[in-house]
């Protein structure tokens, strides 16, 4: 009887290592896409209540100069991870992307979520109704110290995403007798693209009657040498797919690079 109830506990805490090794969100290693996506195993997350820019972003620094704040923006995210453990608190499927799910994710070691800690540090803004403006003391705060993106003058990702070049810009470096200069650096013309990424989009009215905002073409399609001016860069088709874009109709099956 005695042995029986040794064991009992020595079980208990087998099935709790086993629940936590096995649990969706835990992952030795994440992954970073962007300044605010992250990978853990099989699940892709969009961290929850918060909008950093886009990879192929092109933000204003501190010195007027262009500066590729979506690429600085992932590096960030990579540096506040660290290598370290991440847990992601799954909140359910993405409602733009249903692939992607969304989440509250945290650093092993850390009381903070990666979430606030990327707007603390300026390189996210608060975002989205369902965060209900919880990051936005930290917000002021990265806004006020002049940090990261706000250095200098940038438009919000969601802005930047849809093509919107009226919109709102934000940043200590915005001047108002150089609003025409400073969007134009803003949307480049010739957009760089990110390192890894090779497929184009355009922005196209007659795909908002789907309801995406563009179209993108992948290497293998007709169309891709034609579009010598894209005006966003993706790395992956989910990538696209996520941001609005659906495939051109001449391209081959997904997948095809």
């Amino acid at each position: 009887m005695r042995s029986r109830n040794l064991l009992f506990p020595i079980c208990s805490t087998l099935i709790v290592w086993i629940v936590l090794l096995v649990s969706p969100g835990w992952a030795a290693t994440a992954t970073v896409k962007d300044g605010n996506t992250i990978q853990l195993g099989e699940v892709t997350y969009r961290l929850d209540g918060i909008d950093a820019p886009e990879l192929d972003q092109t933000c204003i620094d501190d010195q007027a100069d262009p500066w590729a704040c979506g690429i600085d923006a992932r590096e960030q995210l990579k540096k506040l991870i660290g290598g370290r453990s991440v847990r992601c608190d799954d909140l359910g499927p993405d409602k733009i992307f249903k692939k992607r799910h969304v989440g509250l994710c945290t650093v092993e070691g850390e009381t903070a979520s990666l979430n606030q800690e990327l707007v603390r540090a300026g390189f996210a803004l608060d975002f989205e109704p369902s965060a209900k403006g919880r990051f936005l003391g930290d917000e002021a705060g990265a806004r006020d110290a002049r940090l990261g993106l706000w250095k200098g003058c940038f438009v919000a990702g969601a802005e930047f995403r849809v093509g919107k070049k009226d919109g709102t810009l934000f940043g200590g470096a915005c001047r108002t007798d150089r609003d025409r200069q400073i969007r134009e650096a803003l949307f480049p013309e010739d957009i760089a693209a990110p390192s890894g990424c090779s497929i184009k989009g355009k922005f196209a009215v007659r795909a908002r009657v789907t309801g995406d905002v563009g179209i993108y073409h992948l290497r293998a399609c007709p169309s891709y040498p034609a579009i010598t001016q894209p005006d966003r860069w993706f790395c992956s088709e989910d990538d696209a797919e996520a941001a609005g874009f659906r495939r051109a109709f001449n391209c081959r099956a997904k997948g095809s690079k």
